[in-house]
C-alpha cells in the first residue's frame, strides 16, 4: 500500500552499517567538494553578511547594495530584494564576529547537509526498499541541483537549499504521523525561504482534513494548527517587506536593479504572466547544452539547461503512475508550486541547470521513491549515474573558466 494512504511512524530505526556509510559520505562528499571550490580563492564579503550586520544595527538598507543585482532603491537608501529566511542564518556570524568571509560556505553545508542526508529516510518513507533506497538516496544528494547549490552556494542557492529541506521533512512527516502542526511549520519554513512552495499546502491541506471530515471538532483543530505556522510566516515574511518598502506585498523583485541584459525587458512583460511560459519551459525542459570549440565541446548556458540533461533520473518520477491517490497527490503538488515558478519573469542567471526547478522537485523524489519498486535495473540505475555525472560537471563548470564559453 503507498505510504501516504498508510502512514508509517517508525521510519527512524536503528541506522545499518549502509546507512551509517551513506550519511559519512554525504558529509565527506559535501565538505571536501565545497573545501575544493573556497581553497585558494579570495571570498568576498557575501551581501548577507552587510544584511546581518546592518540588521544588528536596527537597520535593513546599506550603501554598499547600491547597484548590485535585485538592490532596490527607498528614499535615498538601497535594499536588496531577499526574504528573512536568507537573513536568519547570518545573525550568528554577525554577532559573534566570528568567520564572517567563511559565513556563506558554512550556512550552505550547515542545510544542505541536512537536506541530502534526509534523503534516505524519505526514500524509504515513500517505497524505496533494500539497495533501491541508496539509490534514490544517492540520486538526490549527488544527482540533483541540491549538491550544485549548496557546493557553490550563495544566499540565492541558501534559499533552495533551505526550502529543500523544510519540504524533506515535511514529506517525511506526512509518510510517517501526518501531525499538522509539524506539518504546517515545515510549510511555513519552506514559505519563508521560497513563497512559492505555500501552493502545496492546498492539496495536503484538503487531503488532511479530508481524513478527519467525520468529527468536526478534530477538523477544526486540524485545520487551525496547519493553519497557524502558516498564518504566522506570512505574517512575518510582510513585516519583513513593509519594513524595506512600504509595504507587506511588496517584496522588490519587481522594483530591484536588474543588470543583466534582457532581463528588464521580461520583467516588463509582467512579473508573472503567462507570457513568460514560453521561454521558461524551453529554460527547464527544452535547453540543450551550448557548444564550445574547445575541450569538453559542450558547456552550459548561464541562463538555464533542461532538468532532463542535469537530472535525467528524475523521469522515473512516471514509474509511480498517475492511479494511486498518494501519487496523486504529489504530482498536484508538484504542479501547484510549477506554476509561479513557469510565470516568473526569471529564471536565475549564472547557474547550472533551472534551479527554480528545486521549489518542486522534493515531490518528485518521493514520486521516484514510489517508483521504485518497478525498477527494471540497469535504465534506472544508468539514469542515477548520469545524473551524478551532469551535476559533478555543474560543480566544475562553475569552478573552472576554461569550461565556460
Amino acid at each position: 500500500m503507498p505510504p501516504a494512504e498508510a502512514p508509517n511512524p517508525r521510519l527512524w530505526n536503528r541506522l545499518s552499517r549502509g546507512d551509517v556509510l551513506f550519511c559519512v559520505g554525504v558529509v565527506a562528499v559535501y565538505v571536501g567538494a565545497v573545501y575544493a571550490t573556497i581553497h585558494g580563492h579570495h571570498i568576498p564579503t557575501d551581501r548577507m553578511m552587510t544584511l546581518a550586520e546592518q540588521a544588528l544595527n536596527g537597520r535593513l538598507d546599506s550603501e554598499t547594495f547600491k547597484g548590485t543585482v535585485d538592490s532596490v532603491e527607498m528614499g535615498g537608501r538601497y535594499y536588496v530584494a531577499v526574504g528573512p529566511l536568507q537573513l536568519l542564518p547570518y545573525l550568528p556570524f554577525a554577532l559573534l564576529h566570528i568567520l564572517q568571509n567563511l559565513a556563506g560556505p558554512i550556512v550552505d553545508l550547515a542545510v544542505g547537509i541536512p537536506a541530502a542526508v534526509l534523503a534516505l529516510p524519505l526514500a524509504r518513507a515513500y517505497g524505496a526498499r533494500g539497495s533501491a533506497a541508496y539509490w534514490v538516496a544517492g540520486f538526490v544528494a549527488f544527482g540533483t541541483l541540491l549538491f550544485y547549490i549548496t557546493v557553490d552556494g550563495n544566499f540565492y542557492f541558501l534559499a533552495h537549499a533551505e526550502s529543500f529541506l523544510a519540504l524533506t521533512l515535511f514529506l517525511i512527516e506526512w509518510a510517517g504521523r501526518r501531525r499538522p502542526a509539524v506539518l504546517g511549520v515545515c510549510l511555513a519554513f519552506s514559505f519563508l525561504a521560497r513563497p512559492t512552495t505555500v501552493l502545496a499546502a492546498v492539496p495536503f491541506g484538503i487531503a488532511l482534513l479530508w481524513n478527519k471530515r467525520d468529527a468536526l471538532r478534530p477538523l477544526v483543530g486540524a485545520a487551525l494548527v496547519f493553519a497557524i505556522p502558516l498564518g504566522v510566516a506570512i505574517a512575518v515574511y510582510g513585516w519583513f517587506n513593509w519594513l524595506r518598502f512600504g509595504s507587506p506585498v511588496q517584496a522588490g523583485y519587481a522594483i530591484s536593479y536588474l543588470p543583466q541584459p534582457g532581463l528588464d525587458a521580461r520583467r516588463a512583460l509582467g512579473l508573472f504572466s503567462v507570457v513568460q511560459i514560453p521561454e521558461n519551459f524551453r529554460l527547464a525542459v527544452l535547453a540543450p547544452f551550448d557548444t564550445m570549440a574547445k575541450f569538453p565541446y559542450l558547456t552550459a548556458n548561464p541562463y538555464g539547461l533542461s532538468m532532463l540533461l542535469v537530472s535525467p533520473a528524475l523521469l522515473t518520477a512516471l514509474w509511480a503512475g498517475f492511479r494511486e491517490r498518494s501519487a496523486q497527490l504529489m504530482w498536484i503538488a508538484a504542479g501547484l508550486v510549477a506554476i509561479p515558478v513557469f510565470l516568473y519573469y526569471g529564471g536565475g542567471y549564472i547557474q547550472y541547470g533551472f534551479r527554480y526547478s528545486l521549489d518542486f522537485t522534493p515531490f518528485l523524489v518521493a514520486l521516484v521513491a514510489m517508483g521504485s519498486s518497478r525498477w527494471k535495473g540497469s535504465l534506472e540505475r544508468f539514469l542515477v549515474v548520469a545524473s551524478v555525472a551532469s551535476v559533478t560537471y555543474g560543480v566544475l563548470w562553475h569552478n573552472i573558466p576554461q569550461l565556460q564559453k
